[in-house]
């Protein structure tokens, strides 16, 4: 199943240049750029499946208002899936699953988020008398109904980054992953700067702004946005050491320096059949050979996951952790990623995912050697399309065989999938 190209928006930090555009603007934008970069005939584009993790109460199957772009016929297949922090990854995988199926040969598959749009809730007290207004038969019943609001009622909701079964958010969770794993401030700050540092050696020469298509943003669309504006070229360790813990203020290490930031930004990907693409003379960026999801306890280690799905996706693809040339692992926290890598050395987590033996020590050379979110942002529904085409990409300028990708989710979930050169 060949991945034929990939592109994005830049991602940019929330309340920002994109503040004023949506997730589904996001994902017009990124699906047309690949439509034109690719000289796609839109009308072979057979479904459309994309993945957000907060959608428009007004539009929330954004797939389906995404396809509606004038570029394709109404009658491509759209639907759209979350899988909270892999949910470009869950809608790269049912494409391919259709492709493998014979059902399509021809799928663009991705995500977009606008973090900068979050829908703001009322407070039950407030809907209730609203429904309750809207139902009376008189003024004076709908008078009455509003009288019932109390100021309390006023304040908003908004949607929090925290876990429903344990209310923990994820910075706490990545708290207390830092400390179970025995994984300092210094170390976690080390990482971050390193994420920073090679992000910003792949934008000055072109790899990463080469998958970012440009955005005019509007009114008058006098202002183009061509990369990614949370990359800190001047960031220094002594600057993130100086930052204060946020999550736990006394005892903790996770800071707003090595976490990922809030983010806008929208990705996509084109997944042919293989004969199909060689046919219409497309040379495929990679080919995906397996791939895995796994799940653990949300009140144990919430980012862990992706420790019990690479020995699986490993293991279906017939190779080992030595054999990944690159390894492309999502960095939402400092502390989840350098967790991963202790979880995929350890043979206990190993054998908690069915396996005698560790995974594997990673190869830090190899390991996400153009930054990472934390450096180029994470907009939820989009980071995992990013993921791929960067590891597609960077196979083929160095001439290297296998990949190993990487994403931890919300949920407790895990993502693991092994690519291979085209």
């Amino acid at each position: 199943m060949a991945v034929v190209a990939g592109v994005r928006t830049p991602f940019v930090r929330s309340g920002t240049v994109f503040k004023h555009l949506s997730a589904i603007e996001l994902g017009k934008l990124a699906v047309s750029e690949l439509v034109h970069r690719t000289n796609l005939d839109p009308a072979s584009v057979q479904s459309l499946i994309y993945g957000t993790v907060v959608p428009n109460v007004v539009a929330p199957n954004i797939a389906r208002e995404v396809s509606l772009i004038p570029l394709f016929p109404k009658t491509v297949d759209a639907y759209s899936v979350s899988r909270a922090c892999a949910s470009a990854n869950q809608a790269i995988t049912n494409a391919a699953d259709q492709i493998v199926l014979g059902h399509y040969d021809t799928i663009i598959a991705g995500g977009a988020e606008s973090l900068s749009n979050v829908p703001i809730l009322h407070s039950r007290g407030f809907s209730d008398a609203l429904v309750a207004a809207s139902r009376a038969k008189s003024i004076a019943g709908r008078v009455q109904a509003i009288a019932k609001i109390r100021p309390r009622d006023l304040i908003p909701i908004t949607p929090a980054i925290a876990e429903p079964t344990t209310g923990e958010s994820m910075g706490q969770s990545a708290e207390k992953m830092a400390k179970l794993n025995s994984i300092s401030r210094e170390e976690q700050d080390l990482f971050a700067l390193r994420s920073h540092k090679n992000a910003t050696a792949g934008t000055k020469d072109g790899r990463l702004t080469a998958e970012i298509g440009p955005v005019y943003v509007g009114p008058r669309y006098d202002t183009v946005v061509t990369s990614d504006n949370g990359i800190r070229e001047d960031s220094s360790l002594e600057q993130l050491a100086a930052l204060k813990p946020v999550f736990d203020r006394r005892y903790g290490s996770v800071t707003a320096g090595n976490a990922s930031p809030l983010t806008d930004g929208g990705s996509a990907v084109l997944l042919m059949r293989e004969d199909v693409a060689k046919a219409r003379g497309y040379h495929p960026i990679g080919y995906i050979r397996s791939y895995a999801y796994a799940a653990l306890d949300p009140g144990e280690q919430l980012l862990q996951a992706p420790v019990l799905a690479a020995p699986v996706a490993l293991q279906r693809a017939g190779l080992t952790l030595k054999e990944m040339d690159l390894v492309e692992m999502h960095e939402a926290f400092a502390a989840q990623v350098l967790s991963n890598i202790a979880g995929l050395a350890s043979d206990e987590w190993a054998k908690r995912a069915g396996f005698d033996h560790a995974t594997g020590v990673i190869d830090r050379e190899r390991l996400n050697v153009m930054g990472g979110s934390l450096s180029i942002g994470h907009p939820f529904g989009a980071t995992g399309a990013r993921i791929l085409t960067t590891l597609c990409n960077e196979l083929g300028r160095r001439n290297a065989q296998f990949g190993l990708m990487t994403v931890c989710a919300a949920g407790a979930l895990g993502h693991a999938m092994v690519v291979e050169r085209a």
